[in-house]
């Protein structure tokens, strides 16, 4: 993608910088505010209403503690404005311990939207029948790809996969166990695929596409045969290393993959289909204005590193629905420029944070 001109990167900030102060407006808002900051702004030195001008200003906030999330009661996260819509709420990590907790009404469907309009039609073409292959509740990425389905005109086939149970098949060290339940996920899609509904997309993870391209070769076939034109993936595991085999070895050049970055707190940060020209490198770019991805020093979150530099990824969400200012991720990467298509900086090569990676499980599905 070629980069961004000045104007574009001015006019993107400065909408980032409305979206900001309208946000903030919101959720400390009396009349329409989220009630867990309308508590906390009365601990501030300043007045959010007031002194948040824009972007920059979000410092104030200090950092997003993730425990503020773990346990209830949830509908102190639900804006006053919003009590009596239908809340979901959706769940991320949970593995030991209190999950994180997100209260939604339509930010999934909003954020899947957006990213529908950055996938090539003539991959993922519009009235295709898809297939989910990954986790559904608690988490919100069933609901969320067959919306995704649904608003591009297709129906959506799932087939479930609980990784708080493969997470706990690793600790233990039931090696046996885990293929096996990765072969009953496999089964069915299989299944699902051979049963003429005309799936032409799905959604899966890195490992997933891994065994079912292997199972697919096993049958003289491949994924590409067996209908699939576009796969929107995502998952620890999303290398440059790992895509460019999966390009080489299983995709050709009849699949496009479209890599995303994302979170029950964020959202979706797309990228485009890495290429050997640019050695497959994956650069994902967050839904300015609705979330904002940095790449911060990793002595110091109020610094940006330079393009090109490594750091921690500065999460920062900004819906009506949720508030959530500069939350450090528990991943790195490096700083990417704005481009024509997202005139803002983007991340790369996106893996553990290095004080975590020792201690945390990943590519578990």
């Amino acid at each position: 993608m070629s980069a961004a001109t000045p104007d574009q990167v001015r006019k993107a900030r400065e909408q980032l910088d409305a979206h900001v102060r309208e946000t903030v407006e919101w959720h400390f808002n009396p009349d329409t505010g989220t009630p867990f900051w309308l508590e906390r702004a009365k601990t501030y030195k300043f007045d959010p209403r007031k002194d948040v001008k824009g972007f920059d200003d979000l410092k104030l906030f200090g950092l997003f503690e993730d425990e503020w999330l773990r346990g209830g009661p949830v509908r102190r996260w639900v804006p006053k404005a919003l009590q009596n819509k239908p809340i979901y709420v959706f769940e991320t990590g949970g593995t030991t311990g209190i999950p994180k907790s997100r209260v939604v009404v339509d930010d999934f469907r909003i954020d899947y939207e957006m990213f529908s309009d950055t996938l090539p039609e003539k991959y993922f073409p519009k009235g295709a029948n898809w297939l989910m292959l990954g986790p559904s509740g608690p988490r919100r990425l069933r609901l969320a790809v067959e919306h995704l389905a649904q608003k591009r005109g297709g129906i959506c086939f799932c087939v479930d996969l609980d990784p708080r149970w493969v997470v706990k098949l690793i600790k233990k060290g039931w090696m046996e166990h885990l293929k096996a339940y990765q072969e009953h996920i496999i089964d069915q899609a299989m299944t699902v695929l051979s049963a003429g509904h005309e799936v032409k997309c799905m959604f899966t993870t890195p490992k997933l596409v891994d065994a079912l391209a292997q199972r697919l070769e096993k049958e003289g076939s491949s994924i590409a045969k067996a209908g699939i034109t576009g796969i929107f993936c995502g998952g620890t595991e999303m290398t440059s290393q790992w895509i460019r085999f999966t390009i080489e070895e299983y995709l050709g050049s009849d699949v496009y993959i479209a890599p995303t970055y994302g979170n029950t707190l964020m959202g979706l940060a797309a990228a485009e289909m890495p290429t050997a020209a640019d050695e497959y490198k994956i650069a994902y770019y967050a839904p300015q204005p609705r979330a904002v991805a940095q790449v911060v020093e990793f002595d110091n979150y109020d610094k940006l590193v330079d393009y090109g530099k490594t750091g921690r990824v500065l999460l920062t969400t900004l819906t009506k629905e949720f508030f959530v200012p500069r939350f450090a991720e528990r991943d790195e990467g490096e700083r990417e420029k704005p481009t024509t298509k997202y005139p803002w900086d983007g991340v790369s090569g996106v893996r553990p944070y290095h004080e975590f990676a020792a201690s945390t499980t990943v590519g578990v599905y």
